[in-house]
């Protein structure tokens, strides 16, 4: 299987639960993996059958901006849907983390997996 990825990606959005938090912006880092069949991009060098981590990197935070939530669970489960959706994604993970949330830790966050992998062909 092939996969496609974005690691460390830092964006800022608004996103908490509490009052506080909905007034400012805090730093996400979200790590996302991709099923995609890279042949055939490789076969012809070109940028259009593959997936433009360049252009998901600017959807996911354009995305997080435009959709502002309480929970990271919600914003995994509502990015991971858009990115499905608007890219024919058959299958990724998508991490979240949420650095200096909690004291003592160095991130906190959630990772999900959602779609198929039967549907890929390698």
């Amino acid at each position: 299987m092939d996969k496609v990825f974005i690691r460390g990606l830092k964006i800022q959005t608004t996103i908490g639960f509490y009052e506080w938090e909905k007034q400012i912006k805090q730093t996400l880092v979200i790590d996302l993996a991709m099923a995609w069949d890279i042949k055939p991009a490789a076969a012809n060098d070109e940028l259009d059958k593959t997936l433009d981590y360049a252009a998901i990197s600017v959807a996911v935070e354009k995305f997080a901006n435009d959709n502002p939530v309480d929970l990271l669970e919600t914003l995994a489960e509502r990015m991971a849907a858009f990115l499905m959706t608007e890219y024919q994604i058959p299958w990724l993970t998508l991490t979240i983390g949420k650095p200096g949330a909690v004291h003592n830790a160095d991130t906190v966050g959630v990772e999900i997996e959602r779609g198929t992998l039967a549907s890929q062909v390698s």
